[in-house]
């Protein structure tokens, strides 16, 4: 009690103090005292990650398809040797996957549009996991090439599907961030790989690693089904402040308004654009420790080491490019200075240091010059895969597999252009050609509109 009439007298005397001021100084006092006074309000609940946790296990989706096709890169000598394939018939060989995973693109991200990203992607990455076993069985050429043709029908979907899965989980404010980080887990599975490969095919040979990484891939299905929802207020783990973070009432919508998509003239800029890119991450991922072994004289040991090099740097590119683009989108709140100028940067650095590294005479140099070259192409890929989600929305599945499609008709036209240049006209050839569709790339990325939505 003695407290209570303490309390209401010193209340009363800065009342009264405030009653002699009569100024607006006096009045402030007064009004912060009130509040000092009045109980803490009740924190708002912490926002939980489950979103993350979505995230996190796209990354593991995206490093597991590079992982899957990178094995074929670092395997091909000793494939080339036992099976006695020529250079240009793995050439037809990986066109025959990048053809299969080119047209398959469309159907791949309909199918998780209209059935989501928890059963799609679960189903297709245990499809090609399969395939990626199979091909420990291949016995000539032409059962090589049979297999991976499936396998790249079903790596197909993965890509727009995980899109569309993240398209629902992550704010608009960290898409960039959230396309960097998923590109950058494919592109360390991609870097990985030779160091693990590398030394089971020394010891155990090429086909015990297709077996190894095909059960992985399964275990990753298996996970994904489980936890996954395709939607946030769907998962139990989700509260409601981590809901209102993302985004709340979103509902799964089916119809896909295809008609819209297609006439739209943005879309199909981005995806010459993307076709460009494509044609260039294909000769590093498919090409470079082909072109280390022989043009560069290196041995198997070394060319695992060095391939794995310029994709290191790509996994810093890719991370560095989407979480600038998202700062400057915050700073600036404009969606073009942020996706078209920070991909424009990195498309004209590439297409740059590529030319040193082609005529450098000493490979550390050369592989030096590749680094920076890849690091500055992959700092374009989040932001790339970025504007899908702008501009598509909830069909950002849809709209990115279109993009993904003619993107990987450039991947697949690379794989028969570079043994044919590098038969005819030399190893330098290709990686000349992928400089000059740097500067077409960031020269359509001027006609690019990502704040123009497409539904």
């Amino acid at each position: 009690m003695q407290q209570v009439r303490a309390d209401r007298f010193q209340r009363s005397q800065i009342s009264v103090n405030i009653r002699k001021d009569g100024n607006a100084h006096g009045l402030i006092i007064s009004d912060w005292y009130e509040r000092l006074m009045q109980p803490s309000p009740v924190q708002k609940r912490r926002p939980s990650n489950v979103r993350h946790v979505v995230l996190g296990m796209t990354v593991a989706a995206y490093a597991i398809t590079y992982m899957d096709r990178q094995i074929m890169a670092v395997a091909r000598p000793a494939i080339r040797d036992q099976l006695g394939i020529s250079l240009v018939m793995m050439g037809w060989i990986t066109f025959a996957f990048r053809l299969c995973y080119a047209l398959f693109q469309i159907p791949g991200g309909w199918l998780g549009d209209r059935y989501g990203a928890r059963r799609g992607l679960a189903i297709i990455v245990t499809w090609w996991s399969i395939f990626t076993g199979f091909t420990a069985m291949a016995w000539n050429a032409v059962s090589m090439l049979v297999i991976q043709a499936f396998f790249g029908l079903g790596e197909a979907g993965a890509f727009p599907i995980a899109t569309r899965s993240l398209a629902r989980w992550m704010p608009p404010a960290e898409r960039g961030f959230a396309q960097g980080i998923t590109h950058a887990g494919s592109r360390l599975g991609a870097a990985v790989t030779p160091l693990i490969v590398v030394p089971i095919i020394a010891i155990f040979g090429w086909r015990v690693g297709f077996l190894a990484f095909g059960i992985l891939g399964v275990a990753w299905s298996v996970i994904w089904y489980v936890y996954y929802r395709d939607t946030p207020e769907e998962h139990a783990g989700v509260n409601q402040a981590e809901r209102d973070l993302i985004g709340s009432g979103r509902k799964r919508s089916t119809d896909v308004p295809w008609r819209k998509i297609l006439s739209h003239g943005n879309l199909w800029i981005l995806a010459v654009m993307y076709f460009c890119y494509n044609f260039n991450l294909n000769v590093y991922n498919d090409w470079f420790p082909t072109y280390l072994h022989d043009s560069r004289g290196m041995t198997l040991a070394r060319m695992g080491i060095y391939a794995s090099l310029p994709l290191f740097a790509g996994t810093l590119g890719d991370i560095s490019g989407g979480s600038f683009s998202d700062a400057v989108l915050k700073r600036t709140g404009n969606v073009n200075l942020a996706r078209r100028w920070v991909a424009i940067a990195g498309f004209v650095l590439s297409g740059a240091a590529t030319i040193p590294a082609i005529f450098a005479h000493d490979p550390r140099i050369s592989v030096a010059f590749y680094c920076v070259a890849f690091f500055a192409l992959e700092w374009t890929v989040g932001i790339s895969w970025a504007v899908p989600l702008d501009i598509g929305g909830d069909f950002a599945g849809s709209v990115s597999a279109v993009m993904n499609t003619l993107g990987n008709i450039g991947g697949a036209i690379s794989a028969a252009v570079v043994t044919y240049a590098a038969t005819r006209y030399g190893w330098n050839s290709p990686f000349l050609l992928t400089s000059a569709l740097c500067v077409i790339a960031a020269i359509l990325y001027l006609k690019i509109d990502a704040a123009k939505r497409i539904v």
